[in-house]
């Protein structure tokens, strides 16, 4: 059975004292902690079958009974001197190192995208930078050309074309007054 938590906390306040001590010295605390090391070894190899597999703790435990073992007496151990500066390697690599990080800018969020949709839905003649500006009077930061990108995920085509008739359209409807003004419109100073 493995130490609990507690003993290993009264353990590391006992050794930090010993640790400049000899090894010759310490004699009957270096045979208690051989066993220690061995009963510990003996609980993993219960745990596993084919392999041995070291959880966290006692990875911690190992390293710190090893480090005042006498280097003749950790022949039998389970892992070799390189296993255990690896994982203090990886200890200190874990602790040092950056969170990761999704590559590219963070998405937009939910509730700003929606904003986004319904300010174009509603307001089918405003423009991207028309859009942006009204957000930011209400304290949302939002680029013109994120609000493009948006709504043309969205599927929504730029402010002119958003809602009416296209220019041909358009067109068609007005042919024929602008017919009508440009023939019967009198030159100035003709009558």
């Amino acid at each position: 059975m493995p130490p609990s938590e507690e003993w290993l906390r009264g353990f590391r306040t006992q050794i930090s004292p010993l640790e400049g001590a000899s090894v010759a010295a310490l004699g009957a605390l270096a045979k208690d902690v051989e066993l220690l090391v061995l009963r510990h070894q003996l609980a993993v190899l219960r745990r596993q079958q084919p392999r041995p597999s070291f959880r966290a703790a006692d990875r911690a435990l190992l390293a710190a009974l090893a480090r005042i073992l006498p280097p003749q007496r950790r022949q039998g151990m389970l892992v070799t001197p390189q296993t255990l500066l690896r994982w203090h390697r990886e200890m200190v690599r874990r602790k040092w190192a950056q969170p990761q990080r999704t590559p590219g800018r963070p998405p937009v969020e939910r509730r700003v995208r929606e904003l986004v949709l319904r300010l174009a839905r509603e307001n089918p003649r405003w423009g991207y930078p028309r859009i942006s500006g009204e957000l930011l009077k209400v304290g949302v930061r939002v680029s013109p050309s994120t609000v493009r990108r948006l709504l043309l995920a969205a599927g929504l085509t730029p402010a002119p074309r958003r809602s009416g008739p296209s220019w041909s359209e358009f067109l068609r409807q007005q042919a024929a007054s602008t017919l009508a003004c440009d023939f019967f419109s009198a030159p100035r100073g003709a009558v």
